[in-house]
């Protein structure tokens, strides 16, 4: 069963469970991979395309919460957060930031990143590995960090 199909099947569970927020959350989702078949002309999403958007949703969701948090709007940074957690259930599961300190360094032993310039190179290996597995602002700061000391 593909995760559009999935979530298809999600929508209707919540909708006679009643799950307000369940629900728009799962509609969101929906529209989102129904707009990408649109655009790419494809009958089905490719399963990285379908973790790229989940991932772009909940990024979007985040820095809303975090705006809305500090206007002190906790009714709507509330609603933002139950849909992020309602969003990630459908990612696999993410890896430690442990896990993700010994990938990195592994990448930086494999393109012999030496200071913070070969950031670049690092990022793109790691994005590569890494997609779908971590947030990449986590991955990010952690490649800062290792770079500059260095």
């Amino acid at each position: 069963m593909s995760l559009f199909d999935k979530v298809s099947k999600d929508i209707q569970e919540a909708m006679k469970a009643g799950q307000k927020v369940r629900l728009e959350a799962l509609r969101a989702i929906k529209t989102a991979f129904i707009l990408a078949k649109t655009e790419t002309g494809a009958a089905e999403l490719p399963p990285d395309q379908e973790l790229k958007i989940l991932q772009k949703m909940i990024k979007q969701r985040r820095e809303s919460a975090d705006i809305y948090k500090a206007q002190n709007r906790m009714d709507l940074y509330q609603q933002e957060a139950d849909e992020v957690s309602v969003i990630e259930q459908y990612l696999p599961g993410q890896l430690s930031e442990a896990e993700v300190t010994a990938i990195l360094q592994r990448i930086l032993v494999q393109v012999g990143a030496t200071s913070p310039k070969d950031m670049g190179k690092v990022m793109a290996a790691a994005g590569k590995e890494l997609s779908g597995k971590a947030d990449n602002r986590m991955v990010a700061e952690k490649v800062k960090e290792m770079l500059s000391a260095k």
